[in-house]
């Protein structure tokens, strides 16, 4: 996941780049709302990490025109601001979540984790990538208009790739939503399903759409 920071401290900036990359995440530290808007726009972010007081232009101010403009990524505030009228006054602009300075990473990075397990928008009836359709009012799937028998299981993995086209979801992530928490994390199912739709979804076609990015998990791309 790519994470964007923008944050003028420098002490928390720091401490929140640091925090995350230790979870293997690429993230990108400005100290600047005007830049922090122009890189949210320019660059391919999973999630925004926006404070509300920056120089250049406020965070409510990036807040209002990322949405304004369609920018439909997460955007998790993180300000000393913890009174209600700001908190709902952020929520109803378009922020995802909520978190008030001082706080403890543990809190902050399940935040963060919460909200790159949800879909980009909500997604229509229909998901495309290249010519593998899934409709999701009939549960079919076809790649190239050919129709693909998929197991309850592999149709649900399937479908959560293909919501989150381009995006590498790990085992962890793919295990919670298809199994829930419950679900012992040390097997190998995931691996297995993904197995069985490459060979259903790619073995005839001339471009493979699951690909695996080694030690991090599985992404649906062209």
């Amino acid at each position: 996941m790519k994470i964007l920071v923008i944050e003028d401290d420098p002490t928390v900036g720091q401490y929140v780049k640091r925090g995350l990359e230790e979870q293997r995440w690429g993230v990108d530290l400005v100290p600047d709302g005007e830049e922090g808007e122009r890189r949210a726009h320019s660059d391919a972010y999973d999630l925004i990490v926006l404070d509300m007081r920056l120089p250049g232009r406020s965070g409510m101010e990036v807040l209002h025109n990322l949405r304004a403009r369609g920018f439909q990524r997460p955007v998790l505030v993180l300000t000393a601001q913890d009174a209600v009228d700001a908190k709902v006054q952020a929520l109803r602009a378009g922020a995802d979540d909520y978190v008030t300075k001082p706080f403890a990473f543990e809190e902050f990075l399940a935040r963060v984790e919460a909200l790159s397990r949800r879909p980009l928008a909500i997604a229509g009836p229909r998901l495309r990538v290249k010519d593998l359709e899934l409709d999701k009012n009939t549960r079919t799937v076809r790649r190239a208009g050919r129709d693909l028998e998929l197991t309850p299981k592999e149709y649900t993995v399937l479908e959560y790739l293909m919501r989150h086209t381009g995006r590498v979801m790990s085992r962890t992530l793919i295990t919670e939503y298809a199994w829930g928490y419950h679900f012992d994390p040390g097997t190998n199912i995931v691996d297995v399903v993904i197995n069985h739709l490459r060979k259903k979804v790619d073995a005839n076609a001339p471009v493979k759409l699951i690909h695996t990015v080694r030690g991090v998990g599985y992404v649906i791309r062209e």
